[in-house]
């Protein structure tokens, strides 16, 4: 049995409606949990990208990338662990203004955490920590064990690959050159 790992997969669209119900239909039939998902447009126009995490092992990886790349309205999909992506989410923290100015070293731990404060105002406190999960997870945990959290949201992972250009963009590429040499 092989291991299961974090695995990122990136999927290249237009923005179609009902293709996310669809692209979550192929991870529920294989049993796989989509641990986040960020949707956004992409750097061609027009093409939209998603980007799911999930657990999986890599022969059960290769068979949901491989299913969702056949479908008509996706123009690319493929998957990478983190040693492949330069990858972030952001997370919002929502604390007691009375609380949040009773810590006894505020700019400390704002420093700590490299977080940013987006909203101060009598009743609360809005922190911003962009990073990886662990991180974003650390300063939640300092802050609940500290005063409490009020609210708490995170992101989905964003990510893009480390290689020089994008894969969809290879693929685009390489089919414009094959229509070129065919007129």
């Amino acid at each position: 049995m092989q291991k299961k790992e974090l695995y990122t997969v990136i999927i290249f669209s237009e923005n179609t409606v009902g293709l996310l119900n669809q692209i979550a239909i192929i991870f529920t039939r294989r049993q796989l949990n989509i641990e986040t998902l960020s949707v956004s447009p992409s750097a061609i126009e027009g093409i939209h990208k998603f980007t799911i995490t999930t657990f999986a092992d890599k022969d059960m990886i290769d068979k949901v990338v491989k299913q969702i790349d056949k479908r008509v309205d996706i123009l690319k999909a493929y998957y990478n662990t983190d040693k492949d992506l330069v990858y972030q989410e952001i997370a919002l923290y929502k604390l007691s203004t009375e609380q949040f100015l009773k810590l006894p070293s505020v700019e400390d731990l704002i420093r700590k955490y490299n977080a940013h404060v987006l909203e101060i105002n009598k009743s609360c406190v809005v922190l911003e920590k962009s990073g990886h999960y662990e991180e974003t997870q650390a300063l939640f945990r300092e802050l609940s064990e500290q005063i409490g959290v009020l609210q708490f949201i995170r992101s989905g992972r964003i990510a893009i690959i480390k290689s020089k250009v994008e894969r969809l963009s290879d693929m685009l590429k390489a089919i414009k050159e094959r229509v070129e040499r065919k007129v």
